[in-house]
C-alpha cells in the first residue's frame, strides 16, 4: 500500500509540473487511493494481488499519458495510449467490485473522467495536427 500511495503522490507532483489539476481530479484521485487501500485489505483474497497488480499498471499509464500530450506533444501516441489506460481503468473496476464491490463504485468517477479526457484528446489532437504531430 505504501507504495501506492508514494506512486500516486510522485505521480501528482509530476502532473502539477506540467498542468494545474482540478478539484475533480484530486477526489478521484483520492477515491482511486480508498479503493485500492479496501483492495488491499484483502489481499489475501484470491485475485486481490492482480487487481493491485492492474491498478499499478494503470496509475503508471495515467502518469505517462500526461507527458505524452503535454510534453512530448504526441497526440495520437497520446490518444491510443488513454484508449489503453481507459480499458484497464475499467478492468481494474470489475477486478476490485470482485474483491469489494465500493472498491469498483470509488473507481466509476474516475472511469467516466478519463473517457471524457479521451475524447478531448481526441479533438484537441485531430484540431491540432501541426502542434500535436
Amino acid at each position: 500500500m505504501f507504495f501506492v500511495v508514494l506512486a500516486s503522490l510522485f505521480l501528482g507532483k509530476l502532473s502539477d509540473r506540467i498542468g494545474r489539476r482540478k478539484p475533480f481530479v484530486w477526489l478521484a484521485s483520492a477515491m482511486q487511493g480508498v479503493a485500492a487501500w479496501l483492495v488491499w485489505q484483502r489481499r489475501d483474497t484470491r485475485g486481490a494481488r492482480v487487481a493491485l497488480g492492474v491498478f499499478i499498471v494503470q496509475l503508471t499509464l495515467n502518469g505517462l499519458w500526461t507527458w505524452m500530450f503535454f510534453a512530448w506533444r504526441q497526440g495520437g501516441l497520446a490518444f491510443a495510449e488513454i484508449l489503453v489506460l481507459l480499458a484497464l481503468i475499467l478492468a481494474t473496476i470489475v477486478l476490485f467490485w470482485r474483491i469489494r464491490s465500493l472498491a469498483g463504485v470509488l473507481l466509476l468517477p474516475y472511469a467516466g473522467w478519463v473517457a471524457f479526457a479521451s475524447a478531448l484528446t481526441f479533438a484537441i489532437w485531430r484540431r491540432n495536427p501541426t502542434l500535436l504531430g
